[in-house]
């Protein structure tokens, strides 16, 4: 049997959310942030810290009014990680995902979003989780020339990525969807890519 709506509501707008909420919040934080998302970059200790900065952030300041506003609040939230990572392992770049990636699920939350309703309105700014899986796809999309090479994450700056989010949202906007969710179009044509070369391979071997 499915929850209603008013129940869901009710869940996530009690008088005791903390339990529930932060527990869903610390849920996305470790689910999200795993050994793929930052994979390679440094000391074990980086997915850990990660998750419990993420655990523990109060998304509440995400919900602002304008993207120039909310921005500032992912600029700010992305420094803070960095500098809260382990020492060699400090690299805007992965801090910069992390964030991406716990956003755009948290976004996808009914209840974190019934808890603040103006993250609903985040969908249009969120940035999209940048790796060298999505980066090769955005460089195929803008042509010869159309974007920098991409320099993995741990070399990756403020200023190259800006560039990658631009065009994932002309891209986005061509397929009338936000650049958000780019991500999970990107990852399921590669699997499916990658499943056809694996059945492509498993006949030849069978001739």
């Amino acid at each position: 049997m499915y929850r209603s709506d008013s129940l869901v509501s009710h869940i996530a707008m009690s008088d005791e959310p903390d339990n529930f909420c932060a527990d869903m919040q610390r849920y996305i934080a470790t689910t999200t942030i795993g050994p793929s998302a930052l994979r390679n970059q440094g000391s074990p200790g980086v997915i850990s810290k990660a998750q419990r900065f993420l655990s523990k952030l109060d998304v509440a300041k995400f919900a602002v009014n304008d993207e120039e506003s909310f921005l500032r609040v992912l600029n700010s939230a992305t420094d803070q990680l960095q500098h809260g990572l382990p020492a060699d392992s400090q690299h805007w770049g992965a801090a910069r995902k992390a964030l991406n990636l716990f956003l755009r699920d948290v976004c996808y939350n009914r209840f974190i979003c019934l808890r603040h309703p103006p993250l609903a309105i985040l969908e249009p700014w969120l940035e999209i989780p940048l790796d060298n899986l999505v980066a090769t796809a955005l460089k195929k999309h803008a042509g010869r020339g159309g974007l920098p090479k991409w320099p993995g994450l741990k070399r990756l700056t403020s200023v190259v990525s800006q560039k990658f989010q631009s065009e994932a949202k002309k891209w986005a906007n061509s397929e009338g969807v936000s650049r958000v969710h780019l991500d999970m179009r990107i990852w399921l044509r590669e699997r499916t890519k990658l499943a056809n070369n694996a059945l492509h391979r498993t006949a030849r071997g069978r001739r």
